[in-house]
């Protein structure tokens, strides 16, 4: 059964497209959503360490 996931479309300059692109042919991944949803996934795992390498200080 497939789980119906949500849906949302962006709007992107092209240079980051074309950053996309680079690392979607790079890793191999079949689809330019699954390469996003993986850049957004280190986005957010980046943005916490730095969230808690500032709590330390």
């Amino acid at each position: 059964m497939a789980t119906k996931k949500p849906v949302i479309s962006v709007i992107l300059d092209d240079d980051v497209l074309k950053e996309v692109e680079d690392y979607q042919y790079g890793k191999r991944i079949p689809s330019r959503s699954k390469a996003l949803n993986d850049i957004i996934k280190l986005g957010i795992e980046q943005l916490r360490k730095e969230e808690k390498k500032g709590e330390g200080e």
